[in-house]
């Protein structure tokens, strides 16, 4: 099929686009996963906009030559027009006459044919032709458009138009609207330039708590004169049909989601590229007008399988059997919105998990939707074995366990209200374990939304409390402690790199340098910058979106550090590391006598740093099953233990007690069970030497 539906006006000019998408799936736990797979950077382009490194964009000079008009000659190209435009129809096919419509319909051997009077208009109008000879069409159809104005701002961001051709604001399906793309040049651009990219498309409302918003989020679909699907390069991306128009309301500070996106690129998972642009999107018959100016917006790639996106492995319909059928798959959990196809849990409910969308593939065959849950199904039985932890046989045999550690770095840092639980993605590629991502919004972070203390700096996001939750298995894999020394020892690396406080300000300052006007204009539309409650959410106040980007970044640097100390994720920036090979052996584990149920006990230290630790008991019960266990030790050095867990422990003097938890008391002969803690040394930290009692 040929590529129709857009013209390009000279080159395209590059917009400020978010750094390129992270790592294609399924990295592994290998020690080769890059630590950076993308770095923002701060190019100059047309009015100070800051660009990135958009991969695979050459694709869009390749594709500059097409254009929607075929084998239709227009006197005017497609723009924007003021008053009156007088249009002329021609065609390249010799002898041939010219049907034309202006309702936005493709023209039929019954439309009006082209007199050779130029048409007027002065309201936007689609003009949709095609060449006949001897009443039968020949040749391409062609489409320009012309969108009435009456406004001329500049601006120094590109600038997207929607204009849907008075057909009013669109609900939850699709409305045709005109497309138009303006780029600055030497440095500014409005509306009455020439457009750098036009096409025929489709919008309608997208998002779940932000669709109550007067800023509107949007879902555009890019299309040619057929009204397929047609890739394009907006903004300069990567060419593609989908993308959302996110407009930052509740986030005052516009670059929740950018900032975000750009971290977890740049700590190698996988995020959609975005670009930043200035909105406008008239919905009534009238002249585009400043009040249909709607602010800054980011343009963000959508999230799906296809090769300038999340490029997995294909499922076709016909593809039902193995190894095809393990992947690839995008799924995701959407709290309280999932939309069919769903995959349901068997078990308990209390354990089960919860409204889990499968996003692609689409259509989703029977055979397809049964392998995915079975196979999830699997990973989640598996998280409430005994040996769950397993280094060979637990969850690290189903899942890459480093894209979980940083998925859930990002969500612990911003503590993002609808963190683990809405547009919580995760994708399988074939004969590959599941990956956490791809990331997407993140406009409740960073002290914006007040639901679940998420506004709160102390704390963990994790242990919110919604019923029916959507699923606990962060929860779970952070009852192991290999995990959790995983994520500590993940963070303080992290904590001297992309997330060290100079980092982290270099990155907001790259992000809000070509914002500076826009922002502006933006809360000259939307003058909520004092506003505390935006809809049902608590929201910082300043009197200037320059006081609004100082709040997230103290409030970010708060949040670090308190994940710095003890009752986080390290202590002062000092990485955790394991213990050294000239450690001394753990003393062999002590046996009670064997007069009723016994059991044994192991302790080692996993991780272990300036004046702290990490250790865990490992319980194995004796030749017979046990019903409960306790565990005694004693401290020779002055060791503390400051926090624990999957066990109650108490100390009185240097001697410490651990009691199992009520869900990990029963073990069967020979089984096993960990509990793991955090404590406190000073000088030596010597091994004690464990007792087991079991009842």
């Amino acid at each position: 099929m040929r590529t129709l539906g857009y013209y390009l006006a000279g080159v395209l000019v590059a917009a400020a686009i978010g750094p390129a998408a992270g790592p294609a799936p399924g990295w592994g736990d290998s020690s080769d996963r890059p630590a950076s797979v993308a770095q923002e950077t701060a190019a100059q382009t047309g009015g100070g906009a800051a660009a990135g490194a958009a991969g695979g964009s050459t694709d869009a000079a390749a594709e500059a030559q097409a254009d929607p008009t075929g084998d239709i000659t227009f006197s005017v190209p497609s723009g924007t027009f003021q008053g009156e435009v007088s249009v002329a129809l021609g065609s390249t096919v010799s002898g041939a006459e010219v049907r034309y419509t202006t309702d936005g319909q493709p023209p039929s051997a019954s439309s009006p044919v082209y007199s050779g009077t130029p048409l007027r208009f002065t309201r936007t109008t689609q003009v949709r032709a095609q060449a006949y000879l001897s009443g039968a069409p020949t040749g391409e159809p062609g489409t320009a458009m012309y969108v009435a104005r009456a406004v001329n701002t500049a601006h120094d961001l590109p600038v997207l138009l929607l204009d849907a051709y008075g057909r009013g604001a669109p609900g939850r399906d699709y409305i045709d609207t005109a497309v138009m793309q303006f780029s600055p040049v030497n440095g500014t651009t409005s509306l009455s330039a020439a457009p750098s990219l036009v096409s025929r498309g489709g919008f309608h409302l997208r998002g779940q708590s932000s669709a109550m918003f007067p800023k509107t989020p949007y879902r555009l679909e890019l299309r040619d004169n057929a009204d397929d699907d047609v890739d394009l390069p907006l903004l300069g991306m990567p060419a593609d049909s989908d993308w959302v128009l996110r407009g930052p309301y509740s986030d005052k500070a516009l670059i929740r989601d950018a900032f975000m996106h750009g971290l977890g690129q740049d700590m190698g998972l996988y995020a959609p590229r975005y670009a930043f642009a200035e909105v406008y999107v008239n919905t009534d018959a009238n002249p585009v007008a400043a009040n249909d100016y709607l602010g800054v917006y980011l343009i963000v790639e959508t999230i799906k399988n296809s090769k300038n996106r999340l490029d997995l492995k294909q499922l076709d319909e016909d593809d039902v059997t193995l190894p095809k059928l393990t992947g690839g798959y995008i799924f995701k959990f959407e709290w309280m919105a999932a939309e069919e196809p769903t995959l349901p849990c068997q078990g308990a409910d209390a354990t089960c998990w919860h409204y889990l969308e499968v996003v692609d593939p689409d259509p989703l065959q029977p055979a397809q939707a049964e392998w995915l849950r079975q196979h999830i199904q699997q990973f989640h039985d598996l998280l409430r074995s005994p040996g769950f932890a397993d280094p060979v046989t637990g969850y690290s045999s189903f899942i890459d366990v480093d894209s979980f550690v940083d998925q859930l770095i990002i969500n612990e840092f911003g503590r993002g209200m609808d963190a683990y639980l809405r547009s919580a993605y995760f994708h399988k590629d074939r004969d590959s374990k599941i990956v956490a991502g791809p990331l997407w919004d993140f406009d409740l972070t960073f002290g914006v939304g007040g639901f679940f203390q998420n506004d709160q700096i102390a704390g963990w996001q994790h242990q919110q409390t919604r019923t029916p939750s959507a699923n606990d298995w962060f929860q779970r894999l952070l009852q192991d402690p290999a995990f959790v020394n995983r994520v500590k020892v993940r963070w303080q690396q992290l904590r001297q790199g992309v997330l060290s406080n100079a980092q982290l300000q270099a990155r907001i300052d790259r992000l809000t340098a070509p914002l500076t006007a826009a922002a502006q204009r933006n809360f000259q539309r939307w003058p909520n910058l004092s506003t505390r409650m935006v809809g049902p959410f608590i929201t910082p106040t300043s009197p200037t979106w320059q006081g609004q980007v100082q709040f997230m970044r103290d409030w970010m640097f708060q949040r670090a550090a308190w994940l710095d100390t003890t009752g986080g994720w390290g202590s002062g920036g000092t990485n955790p590391t394991t213990p050294p090979t000239t450690r001394p052996p753990t003393p062999p584990a002590t046996t009670p006598p064997a007069s009723g149920p016994t059991c044994t006990a192991a302790y080692s230290v996993t991780g272990q740093w300036t004046g702290g630790f990490q250790a865990s008991v490992r319980v194995t019960a004796g030749s017979a099953a046990i019903t409960g266990w306790r565990v005694n030790w004693t401290y020779a050095n002055g060791q503390t233990v400051s926090q624990s867990w999957e066990a109650t422990v108490t100390s009185s003097g240097a001697t410490v007690t651990a009691t199992n938890a009520a869900h990990n008391g029963a073990l069967g002969a020979g089984a096993s069970t960990t509990f793991g803690f955090l404590g406190t040394w000073n000088g030596t930290n010597s091994l004690p030497t464990p007792t087991c009692t079991a009842s």
